[in-house]
């Protein structure tokens, strides 16, 4: 089946340029209004221009597509709430967010300054909840709306010289798993992607051969088919980059379970350290005290 966006409005933060321009343009080609967002800042969060967002609306144009530059920071609060009101003020609504906007301060955690920590959280975790925070009054509303977030293999794994950065990375998984429980009832899905691609935030970290072989094309399919209507999941995490695309998930093992009743102490502890660590059966969960297969049962269900 096609998948189309025909009488849908996207948001796209960091949309000047790399993965956030490849969404912009793939949506738009799907019939989707797209707002592109892009305060045109240098890669570690320095300056802005207007100039990148507009180029990209200009070519969405070109090729017979609607959108509408937005130049606010996704930093801000106000800035949050200006993205939405572009999208609500130009074409009526808001259906899709794709929280794309970032920037890169790598540098080894004993060198790390406040500023480094505080500036990549403000972009990324902070930014994708000033924009959300605006947006899910909307969603509810119209109990409708998708949600993609970014998160990274130093999120998700870990990678030297980006504490800041693998931080708030991983804050989107937590972001995301209480979202995807709080947007259920409001038919709100909110997934994760962790791209692999050559931007100008990984040029700084990739041999330029590589840069010009990932190309954010590659991502693209797996955003776009997430936020569409057709995708009913939510909560997952997709690593796509490259032609590859996989499932990466936070698992509960079986563990050991003495009870409150047993005696227990450090010494336990160490002796059935490999029985609480074993990941032998370890199931994917959807919340505190529930596997994501139960959850899916149920809503099965009520469906």
């Amino acid at each position: 089946m096609t998948i189309r966006f025909d009488g849908q409005v996207a948001l796209v933060t960091g949309a000047g340029a790399g993965l956030g321009r490849a969404y912009a343009l793939d949506l738009a080609a799907r019939g989707a209004k797209v707002v592109v967002n892009d305060l045109g800042g240098d890669p570690h969060g320095q300056g802005e221009n207007r100039a990148a967002a507009q180029k990209v609306v200009d070519e969405i144009k070109a090729a017979g597509g609607e959108g509408v530059p937005n130049f606010d920071s996704v930093s801000s609060y106000d800035g949050g709430f200006n993205m939405v009101k572009t999208a609500i003020d130009t074409y009526g609504r808001l259906d899709v967010v794709i929280c794309n906007a970032g920037i890169l301060r790598d540098v080894a955690f004993h060198n790390m300054s406040e500023e480094d920590w505080d500036k990549v959280f403000a972009v990324h975790l902070k930014g994708s909840f000033t924009v959300l925070r605006a947006a899910w009054p909307v969603f509810r509303q119209q109990s409708y709306g998708r949600v993609m977030l970014t998160t990274s293999s130093s999120g998700i794994w870990g990678q030297f010289g980006q504490a800041n950065y693998g931080a708030a990375k991983t804050g989107m998984l937590g972001l995301m798993n209480v979202l995807k429980q709080e947007g259920v009832k409001y038919n709100t899905m909110v997934n994760t992607v962790a791209p692999v691609a050559g931007t100008r935030l990984t040029a700084s970290v990739m041999p330029q051969e590589m840069v010009d072989k990932l190309k954010p094309e590659f991502v693209s399919p797996a955003v776009v088919y997430m936020v569409s209507n057709e995708c009913s999941t939510s909560g997952y995490v997709i690593e796509a980059g490259a032609g590859n695309f996989s499932r990466a998930s936070m698992v509960k093992g079986p563990g050991a379970q003495p009870g409150m009743a047993a005696n227990l102490d450090a010494e336990w502890v160490q002796a059935n350290w490999d029985r609480i660590c074993s990941l032998e059966g370890a199931v994917p969960m959807w919340r505190a005290g529930q596997t994501l297969a139960a959850f899916q049962a149920a809503n099965a269900k009520q469906a």
